[in-house]
């Protein structure tokens, strides 16, 4: 992200009039600040670019109380909820919805994680809905690397920090927690109470310590067809096709942990 910043401002050069300060915005070392045309970032919001860059696009809105320490990254149209705290190395994508605590962490565009909970060095897909009070662990008690599962089969990270990692159009519900490593395929909804299994097939519908059972295509799909309507984007033939093609590859891992097909 720090080298990226220097490319980013010479691909999208920003007019010194979207540059200004903003009225009780502190900016501790706006050197390292861009600031896009047309985002609004409202009293009382510190941003602090001593250790990194930080890069906000264009249309943001970005709302009191709120701490952005970079590197980080804000893309386009998306918005800063409330008190939300951005740590270090954060990009967010275009047009999401983000509050609470975010450290070390990558969501892609049209995702929201816009109340409290904390998410830490995690991997969000595109689509991704967390719940209010999602939270991840990203960190064992005893201090080893964290096991991912790749493929099916647990694989040492051989990082210490590893959070949970969450394929496009899945969604969370309130309170949802996730063990260190975890990883939740595509289109996939979890809820409960407790940790969920630390590896959650594509298309798989359940709570935490219970049995998940297949969501069904059709029903995803449309599902994923409202949310994106509401983004005035419409599921493309490819991304249907694509929709059902994972959902065939996956049904294997979904049979294999016993779940009704």
């Amino acid at each position: 992200m720090r080298a990226d910043f220097n490319l980013l401002k010479k691909a999208r050069p920003v007019k010194k009039s979207s540059q200004k300060k903003f009225p009780g915005v502190h900016i501790l070392n706006g050197k390292n600040v861009v600031v896009g045309e047309g985002t609004v970032i409202k009293p009382g919001v510190v941003i602090d670019a001593e250790n990194g860059p930080v890069y906000i696009g264009k249309n943001v809105q970005i709302m009191s109380f709120s701490t952005i320490i970079g590197p980080a990254y804000i893309g386009d149209g998306s918005i800063v909820k409330v008190g939300a705290k951005i740590y270090p190395d954060c990009s967010i994508g275009p047009v999401c919805k983000i509050g609470g605590e975010l450290e070390s962490t990558i969501i892609h565009s049209y995702s929201n994680k816009q109340h409290d909970g904390f998410l830490g060095h995690s991997y969000l897909g595109a689509w991704v809905n967390c719940g209010a009070g999602t939270v991840t662990s990203d960190l064992k008690n005893n201090y080893s690397s964290v096991k991912v599962y790749v493929n099916g089969d647990p694989v040492d990270s051989k990082m210490q920090f590893v959070g949970v990692t969450i394929g496009d159009h899945s969604k969370t519900a309130i309170n949802s927690t996730f063990n260190t490593g975890t990883v939740i395929g595509v289109s996939s909804n979890v809820f409960g109470t407790g940790f969920p299994s630390k590896y959650v097939p594509s298309f798989s519908w359940g709570a935490a310590g219970e049995t998940f059972t297949t969501y069904n295509i059709e029903k995803a799909i449309n599902v994923a067809e409202k949310v994106m309507i509401r983004r005035g984007i419409a599921l493309s033939n490819p991304e249907e096709k694509l929709f059902r093609k994972i959902f065939d590859l996956t049904t294997d891992e979904r049979r294999k942990r016993g779940m009704p097909l």
